[in-house]
């Protein structure tokens, strides 16, 4: 990968050394641009710099419970009975899950088309290149540790190395203190939960001893109930459940809020608490479940592209400025075929949708529309987001190799993308890229105003850097990335809306994060939903493929 210098990797500490040397989505409408006039920076003025990029090492995931389970379905595929006659499947949707779908297919033998309505991979990991070569991207994207099935796709694509892994700690802003940090080490030496437990309990500066002892308490529930409490917690918000449970509000408030902006980018009042309580889970059972991991380099070429030529390798294709027009029907009601914007017309097999659920809903066909199956997702609604990115004149001093959680009214969490990662490394100059959340009120407001905001918000941050008046730290330019509609909001009683991959439809079927899996909306759940939705049309294959023997004889009569 092209940096300003050479680059190596040693697994040794989670600090960046410098030196000096020699050196040689379907559909779905995102506006970014930049409105203000900066002078953009030329990499060509770069001092010539030998860079050390210090990681931690890849975790021991490969022997837990989670990672085996998700090693073992990906092991079905490969093992399946090689079909005599592979499906031809069209898939809509080259984002996660889309391309999770497709490559299993592969594995198994058949022959995925993936159609991507944009020019671009990746869905909601979608990144483009600015003039100057720097990238900005739909989301700030974390690969944790508790995330077993994307783990197991980069082993099985041979990248373990991409994943930039950092030190085992959440680090959140002190907004009462600013410019100060408060964090949660969770030691290596203590196994789950222990580790976590610990973890939280050698941290007095965000909760009182009191409150973790009435944290603990209100918990003790679900850690008792386990799966069957935490789905029954559903139909409550964060907000409800924390005082139906006696634990104070500043709980919320110094800890959830942060943490709900950053699961699903709304407040407590909104989100349903089965969403906290898996998380929770996921990260307090698994001792590196909370290690969190950055991408090397941009989604679309560092992770995108490997999945998109193992496909191409196996037979399948993808195919890109591909947006579909309308699902034409049978008389029976089952997919006849996929119509695209261009006239093309697409016949298959099977057929699925990977699209987030607002575009599969503006593309359902009438008579479907009554069907329980499709009726229930009314309730499943994308949320806004908005991704920042800020490109200063200087070497901000104040943040660290991580992800931070800003615990600021309008900001979710953030990185300074120049010390992350590889790819976007600078020696001399920050990238900030922040995630705008709750975006309700904002995404139709101009680039002008969310920079101001944000700007505002980071001069609490960085008080000595930065200045909302811009007097500090200038900014070189910006882009702002709108998502009118991202993961699906994960409001109370939205869970039994979910559907599953298999769709009443005979040869249409789902896939998504927003579709039945126990991940809720993320890259994890994006990935298990395209084994699910692969999984159920290889089971599916007999059927399949006998429909579609008396489709073509129907069709010669």
């Amino acid at each position: 990968m092209s940096l300003f210098g050479n680059v190596s990797t040693i697994n040794t500490s989670g600090k960046c050394i410098l030196s000096f040397g020699c050196c040689d989505a379907m559909g779905h409408r995102l506006q970014f641009q930049s409105t203000r006039s900066f002078t953009p920076r030329s990499k060509k003025n770069v001092s010539p710099l030998k860079v050390v990029c210090v990681d931690y090492p890849r975790p021991d995931l490969d022997n837990t419970s989670n990672f085996l389970e998700a090693a073992y379905l990906s092991s079905t595929f490969r093992t399946s009975p090689r079909p005599s006659k592979p499906l031809k499947i069209v898939i809509a949707g080259a984002g996660l899950a889309g391309l999770s779908t497709a490559k299993y297919l592969a594995d198994a033998g058949h022959k995925p088309i993936l159609l991507e309505a944009r020019d671009v991979l990746g869905g909601k990991v979608a990144a483009w290149k600015d003039d100057d070569g720097d990238w900005y991207e739909t989301g700030l994207h974390i690969f944790f540790g508790a995330y077993p099935n994307i783990q197991n796709l980069f082993g099985e694509l041979g990248i373990n190395d991409r994943l930039q892994w950092k030190e085992h700690s959440m680090i959140f802003a002190m907004p009462n203190k600013p410019g100060e940090f408060s964090r949660f080490d969770f030691p290596d030496v203590l196994p789950a939960p222990l580790n976590g437990i610990w973890a939280i309990l050698r941290n007095n500066e965000m909760l009182t001893w009191p409150e973790k002892v009435k944290f603990a308490i209100g918990l003790l529930p679900a850690m008792l109930g386990g799966q069957a409490y935490v789905e029954a917690q559903d139909g409550l918000s964060v907000q409800d459940w924390m005082r139906k449970q006696g634990i104070p509000d500043r709980v919320t408030t110094e800890v959830f809020i942060a943490m709900s902006k950053a699961l699903n980018f709304i407040n407590p009042d909104e989100l349903s608490m089965q969403c906290i309580l898996i998380a929770l889970n996921r990260f307090l059972q698994e001792k590196h479940g909370s290690k969190m991991a950055f991408l090397d380099g941009s989604p679309p070429e560092r992770l995108c592209m490997p999945i998109v030529d193992h496909i191409e390798s196996l037979g399948g294709q993808v195919k890109l400025n591909s947006r579909i027009q309308k699902i034409e029907l049978n008389k029976d009601g089952t997919v006849r075929n996929f119509l695209l914007s261009d006239g093309n017309v697409l016949e298959a097999d099977a057929y699925v949708f990977a699209t987030p659920v607002d575009i599969l809903k503006l593309l359902l066909p009438e008579e479907w529309k009554p069907i329980p199956y499709f009726k229930k997702l009314d309730k499943l609604v994308g949320v806004p987001v908005i991704n920042v990115h800020i490109w200063f004149d200087r070497k901000l001093k104040n943040t660290y190799d991580h992800l931070l959680f800003s615990r600021s009214p309008l900001l979710s969490v953030y990185a300074d993308m120049s010390v992350t990662c590889k790819e976007y490394y600078d020696p001399n100059r920050s990238m900030l890229e922040l995630v705008f959340a709750p975006a309700e009120e904002w995404i139709s407001r101009s680039d002008t105003d969310i920079i101001d905001a944000t700007m505002n918000e980071l001069s609490r941050l960085f008080p000595d850097e930065i200045s909302a008046d811009g007097s500090k730290a200038k900014i070189l330019k910006y882009k702002v990335v709108k998502t009118p509609r991202s993961v699906y909001k994960t409001v109370p009683d939205c869970e039994p809306c979910r559907p599953l991959q298999r769709s009443p439809i005979q040869g249409f079927y789902l896939a998504g994060d927003y579709t039945k899996q126990k991940y809720l909306a993320s890259m994890e759940g994006a990935v298990l939903s395209g084994k699910f939705c692969a999984q159920a049309i290889v089971k599916d294959y007999e059927l399949l493929a006998s429909r579609g023997e008396v489709v073509a004889e129907a069709s010669l009569v």
